[in-house]
């Protein structure tokens, strides 16, 4: 057993994370899943008020692709994310809801200004920095350049936004290491294990083990898993004593099964209710969000402020 592990217990707050819909999920796989800013910011107040102290967010737009209109295709517009975010705090605010907003920094496809042009614009209090490139289950390139990484280590640092550092794989933990030394990202560090991309780090609870032994001392660290590891890294990550718990149809759109064996497919209050209820069965309680920026070092509150 690895020395950090003998004392794995962690009473501390669990910050439960909830990506709303990510970039792939269609509505034919979950009829559940949001596409519009107007369904994005309903569920993140869902998604807040059922437990999640951090909302991730994509954005999607109809456009046309090889000749043929894609309905909800992914984006990087900045006209979405801002309809999006003022939706989230104008809800939030009216409402009474607190809630960590996080913008995705993964355009793929996109130019590397449209990838980074939301943070200064908006000013979210976290993004996502995805610090490698992968063979996206063995079927695209999931392109994270040293120059676009560069840009984006100096634009977090510029712009005071929290990166959540989505670590696919072994070596991903040294890359974090070295933005966060060649740009001076304030520390702790917030790592977020991704288990389960096809190409990358399988989601086994040996796997996660392995990862989180090879964490620097003082870092912050969060798990999901992808399809069917979903339940496994949440229980592992528990076990291990993780800070965080990431869930949302993002990453997975199947709740269980009915009692005549029918798949149910979730939503994400489901599921974020579900890793609620889950972690305080293992006796931690659920970090509010004013918690979670006080944990992550964040010092602004984008609900009254962006």
């Amino acid at each position: 057993m690895p020395k950090k592990f003998l004392n794995y217990v962690n009473n501390n707050p669990l910050i439960v994370s909830c990506c709303l819909c990510g970039a792939g999920t269609k509505k034919n796989q979950a009829p559940t899943v949001p596409y519009t800013p107007e369904e994005i910011s309903d569920q993140a107040i869902e998604a807040a008020k059922a437990g999640a102290a951090v909302v991730h967010i994509h954005v999607r737009e109809d456009k046309e692709v090889n000749g043929k209109m894609e309905i909800g295709y992914k984006s990087m517009s900045l006209d979405m994310f801002t309809q999006t975010v003022e939706l989230v705090r104008k809800k939030a605010l009216a409402e009474g809801v607190d809630v960590v907003i996080n913008l995705t920094t993964s355009g793929g496809e996109y130019e590397d200004y449209k990838r980074l042009q939301h943070l200064g614009a908006l000013k979210p209090e976290m993004c996502s920095f995805d610090p490698g490139t992968l063979n996206w289950a063995n079927s695209y390139i999931f392109e994270n350049s040293p120059r676009f990484l560069n840009l984006l280590g100096e634009e977090v640092v510029k712009q005071d936004v929290k990166p959540e550092f989505e670590v696919f794989d072994t070596g991903h933990i040294d890359s974090v290491k070295y933005y966060c030394d060649k740009w001076g990202i304030p520390q702790p560090a917030y790592y977020q294990f991704i288990m389960n991309v096809g190409g990358a780090m399988p989601g086994t609870p040996g796997n996660l083990a392995f990862l989180v032994d090879k964490l620097p001392d003082g870092a912050i660290w969060s798990v999901s898993g992808i399809g069917r590891a979903h339940m496994p890294m949440i229980y592992t990550g528990l076990a291990l004593g993780c800070d965080g718990l990431r869930v949302g149809l993002e990453d997975n759109i199947m709740y269980g099964k009915d009692e005549n064996g029918n798949k149910v497919i979730a939503t994400n209050k489901m599921l974020v209710e579900r890793a609620v209820r889950i972690a305080k069965e293992f006796g931690r309680p659920i970090a509010t969000a004013q918690q979670a920026r006080e944990i992550l070092g964040i010092t602004r509150n984008c609900i009254k402020q962006c």
